[in-house]
């Protein structure tokens, strides 16, 4: 899988600041690459501890092209699952 250039560099890195709304406001949040297990898979995401909302999960994960997962809940980007993000880091 192609990864944007954003993607690669929060893997290079481990982490990516990205500005996401919650509770109506704007708020920069670190997002911590991380290597999660589901279904016999393992696959990279960004994580977060906060809660945020899925509407934003879903654009953060769109922009990026990763999996995005916080306290709340987890988005792919459209037409990609979990699966689809194996063996990247």
């Amino acid at each position: 899988m192609k990864l944007s250039d954003k993607a690669r560099y929060a893997i290079d890195h481990g982490s990516i600041k990205i500005r996401v709304k919650r509770s109506g406001m704007w708020q920069q949040l670190t997002f911590v690459v991380k290597r999660a297990t589901a279904s016999n898979i393992t696959y990279t995401e960004l994580y977060t501890e906060r809660q945020v909302d899925t509407s934003e999960l879903l654009r953060v994960a769109e922009e990026m092209g990763l999996p995005v997962h916080a306290q709340n809940g987890m988005a792919c980007p459209k037409g990609t699952s979990a699966s689809d993000f194996q063996n990247l880091a």
